[in-house]
């Protein structure tokens, strides 16, 4: 999944337009103003022109930026984002939700579904 906050983070920090990053990429400012706000998706060939254009790893884009290695007799390891990390550290914030997450977290999952419906 393409994180549009990050391409629109990255594209203020070099205090660069839509317009001008378009130019750079071949594609429309339209088209940027969409990825930023993540109701379109860049192709593979502008992902690759975006991370050249900024410096950094496709993965960041989808936020796959942070490995995490996982302690087993196992060579495993996973990416994670700077905003999952973020979301685990509140969540631990709340012990009893955490708690309820870590011990049984499909059903968890199914209870937030129903509230939220």
């Amino acid at each position: 999944m393409f994180i549009g906050n990050r391409l629109k983070e990255l594209r203020k920090s070099k205090d660069m337009t839509q317009s001008e990053l378009g130019k750079l990429i071949n594609v429309t400012k339209v088209s940027v103003c969409c990825y930023e706000k993540g109701t379109r998706t860049p192709s593979l060939d502008t992902l690759d022109d975006l991370s050249l254009v900024f410096g950094v790893d496709a993965n960041y884009f989808l936020g796959k930026d942070i490995s995490v290695v996982k302690e087993s007799t196992e060579t495993y390891s996973h990416y994670v984002s700077k905003e999952e990390l973020k979301f685990l550290s509140e969540l631990k914030l709340n012990r009893e939700l955490y708690k309820l997450i870590i011990e049984d977290p499909k059903r968890a999952v199914e209870l937030i579904n129903k509230k939220m419906k």
